[in-house]
C-alpha cells in the first residue's frame, strides 16, 4: 500500500520547485495530474541533456505523473483546471504572485470550490511583502538567503552550489508544508488551506547559527573554502596525485585517535587541544599536520588508515563515483526506471525509506499531454497505475 494511495495532486507549476514537490508526492502513491501548456509544456524537458530531443532530467522529475495539456489563458482551460481542483486534495503551483488570480483560479475561487483542497504556492518572495512581484528563481533566492554568501574560497568571488539547491528546498519545505496541512484537515477535522512558501526563506531556513551570531557578537560569517568554520579540524585534504579527502576529526575523541593515526600524539596529548574551542583558534596549524601525512600518501590508503580509526572520512564522489557505489546500490539508490522513450535509464531512488509503505517508481514519465483525452473525457484516474501500466519496481 502506497503511503499517499488516493491523494489527488494537480501541479499547475513548471520547472524545478513546484514539480520537484508534486514528484516527491508522486513517489509515494498520489495521484499527480501534471498540466503542461499546449505545443511546448513544461520548458524543463529542453533543459541540459536531451535524449530523442526530452531531458533525461525529465524523466526523473516527472515519474509517477500524468500529463494534461492545457491553455489557462483560456476560459476552456480554467474551466478544466476548475473541475478538477474541485476533487483534488492538493494543488501545486509556483507562478509569480497573483498569476493565478489573474486566470481566476486563485486562492479564495478554489477555496470557494473546494474547502477541502490544499494549495501549495511556491515563489521566489511569497505571497506578501514588498517584494512578492518581483520574478524569483533559485539562484536568486540562494543569494539573498545567505547561502552564495558563504560558498566559495575566501577573497573570491562568491560561487554557486553545483545543483539547484533553493529550487529544491523550497520544495522539500512545500512538501513539509502539505503533509502538516492534510493532517490537519483529515485528523483534526480542519478545512483545505494554502502553504506560502519563499524560495529565499527555505533557504534561510538552513542557515543554521548565521543570525543569532550576528545578532550576538556582530560577526557575519565569510566564505571558508573546505573547511568547516568554527569547527575543527574539518577540512579536505590533499593526498597524492592532487587528489582530495575529506576529513571531519572535531569530536574531542575523535581528534585524539585521527592525531594518534597521522603520528602526532603531542597534538592528542595538547591539553590546548582537548575541546573545539581550542582546536578552531589552532584551526590552521591542525589543518597543515593533517595535510603533512596525507599529502604522503595516496587517497585509498589514507581513507583505510582513517576509517580503521573510526574517525569519519570520505573520498569527494563524482558521479562516476556515485554510479558504481556498494552502498548506493545496496540502498536502492540507483535504480533502473522506465524511460518515456522507451528502454530503461538509472533515476535517483525514491527517499526516505519507509519500512511499512515505502515509495516506488509506478511509471515513466509522460510524453507531453500523453493523458489529457482520457482526463479531460473521465476526469481523475482511480490511480497513476492504472493511467500507465504498472511499472517495474
Amino acid at each position: 500500500m502506497d503511503a499517499l494511495r488516493g491523494i489527488k495532486v494537480l501541479e499547475l507549476g513548471q520547472l524545478i520547485a513546484g514539480p520537484f514537490a508534486g514528484k516527491t508526492l508522486a513517489d509515494f502513491g498520489a495521484d499527480v495530474i501534471k498540466v503542461e501548456p499546449e505545443g511546448v509544456g513544461d520548458p524543463l524537458r529542453k533543459w541540459r541533456l536531451l535524449k530523442d530531443g526530452n531531458s533525461v532530467w525529465w524523466e526523473v522529475q516527472s515519474r509517477n505523473k500524468s500529463s494534461v495539456c492545457l491553455n489557462l489563458r483560456t476560459s476552456e482551460g480554467q474551466d478544466i483546471v476548475r473541475r478538477l481542483a474541485a476533487e483534488a486534495d492538493v494543488l501545486i503551483e509556483n507562478f509569480k504572485p497573483g498569476t493565478l488570480e489573474g486566470w481566476g483560479l486563485g486562492w479564495d475561487a478554489l477555496h470557494a470550490l473546494n474547502p477541502r483542497l490544499i494549495m501549495l504556492r511556491i515563489s521566489g518572495y511569497g505571497q506578501t511583502g514588498p517584494y512578492r512581484d518581483r520574478p524569483g528563481f533559485g539562484v536568486i533566492a540562494e543569494a539573498m538567503g545567505g547561502l552564495r554568501y558563504l560558498t566559495g574560497e575566501p577573497g573570491r568571488v562568491p560561487v554557486r552550489v553545483g545543483v539547484s539547491i533553493g529550487d529544491t528546498l523550497a520544495a522539500l519545505h512545500g512538501v513539509i508544508g502539505v503533509l502538516l496541512a492534510l493532517h490537519h484537515r483529515d485528523v483534526n477535522h480542519g478545512q483545505g488551506q494554502f502553504i506560502d512558501v519563499a524560495l529565499y526563506e527555505s533557504v534561510f531556513n538552513v542557515m543554521e547559527s548565521l543570525l543569532p551570531e550576528y545578532d550576538v557578537f556582530g560577526a557575519v560569517r565569510e566564505r571558508s573554502g573546505s573547511a568547516l568554520p568554527g569547527i575543527s579540524p574539518t577540512n579536505a585534504y590533499r593526498c597524492l596525485d592532487d587528489q582530495y579527502v575529506l576529513i571531519a576529526g572535531n569530536g574531542d575523541s575523535i581528534f585524539r585517535r585521527l592525531m594518534s593515526v597521522i603520528g602526532r600524539p603531542d597534538l592528542a596529548d595538547d591539553p590546548g587541544l582537548a575541546h573545539n574551542d581550542g582546536r578552531v583558534s589552532r584551526a590552521a596549524e591542525l589543518d597543515q599536520a593533517i595535510e603533512a601525512w596525507t599529502s604522503q600518501r595516496s587517497p585509498d590508503a589514507v581513507l583505510a588508515a582513517i576509517d580503521a580509526a573510526g574517525v569519519p572520512v570520505g573520498r569527494i564522489y563524482s558521479v562516476a563515483d556515485i554510479a558504481t557505489d556498494p552502498q548506493y546500490l545496496a540502498r536502492e539508490m540507483i535504480v533502473d526506471a522506465p524511460a518515456s522513450y522507451g528502454g530503461s535509464i538509472k533515476v535517483p531512488g525514491v527517499v526516505p525509506k519507509l519500512s511499512a509503505t515505502p515509495g516506488r517508481i509506478r511509471s515513466a514519465a509522460p510524453k507531453l499531454g500523453e493523458h489529457t483525452h482520457t482526463v479531460v473525457a473521465e476526469g481523475w484516474p482511480t490511480h497513476t497505475s492504472a493511467a500507465h501500466g504498472e511499472a517495474a519496481e
